[in-house]
């Protein structure tokens, strides 16, 4: 069964002609999509860590929406879809960068619906605990420290506010393999942060799981 969105495969080439879009799609595009734009970048600048390499996946990530807006669904989780589309991109360039081979499989993405999965709690959670309110330099670089897969879970989670279904759906990766990262990068941070919070007043009002 050929797969219905190879076209997630594909490198832009920017220099290739992009098919018109018709008046409808040009609203959807401009309404559902572009605001998005800051969100995509601070996304894409954390993966990087550097400003024209933002720029590029964003870019891209733009050119490639465009391109298929006839596969986004209206109404549905537009963020989700093009963060979808600029973590394929990011994996594309690191391959050609990086001499060890690496296999993507991309997920399906045409569609994302706002779901809720409460059921799993950390006793660490970045939005209450650091990122209310203030983003430290502290934190910050501690964030760009992780390793990637656990910088990404951590950037999608506790700063972008995705649920685990979405997280999972766009790193193609099972719910409960997010959870562990998730768990994980979080407790990183906090064996790297603790002085950090403590001495902004930030206190872990939880205690420790039992």
């Amino acid at each position: 069964m050929e797969n219905e969105n190879e076209y997630l495969e594909e490198e832009v080439d920017q220099q290739e002609e992009v098919p018109a879009a018709t008046p409808e799609q040009l609203a959807v595009f401009n309404n559902e999509l572009m605001p998005q734009i800051d969100a995509l970048y601070n996304f894409a600048f954390h993966l990087c860590y550097n400003e024209e390499d933002a720029n590029d996946l964003v870019q891209e990530t733009y050119l490639k929406a465009f391109r298929f807006i006839d596969k986004y669904i209206q109404g549905t989780n537009a963020k989700a879809w093009l963060f979808k589309i600029l973590k394929n991109a990011f994996i594309n360039q690191y391959r050609k960068r990086s001499k060890r081979p690496t296999q993507v499989d991309y997920e399906e993405i045409a569609s994302y619906h706002d779901s809720e999965d409460a059921s799993y709690v950390d006793f660490f959670d970045l939005r209450e605990e650091i990122f209310q309110g203030m983003m430290g330099d502290e934190v910050t670089n501690a964030i760009n420290a992780l390793p990637i897969d656990f910088r990404t879970v951590i950037l999608l989670c506790d700063i972008e506010g995705f649920t685990y279904e979405e997280i999972s759906k766009i790193i193609d990766t099972p719910i409960g393999t997010v959870r562990s990262r998730l768990h994980r990068a979080r407790n990183m941070l906090k064996e790297r942060l603790t002085d950090y919070a403590n001495s902004m007043g930030y206190k872990d009002k939880r205690g420790k799981k039992k």
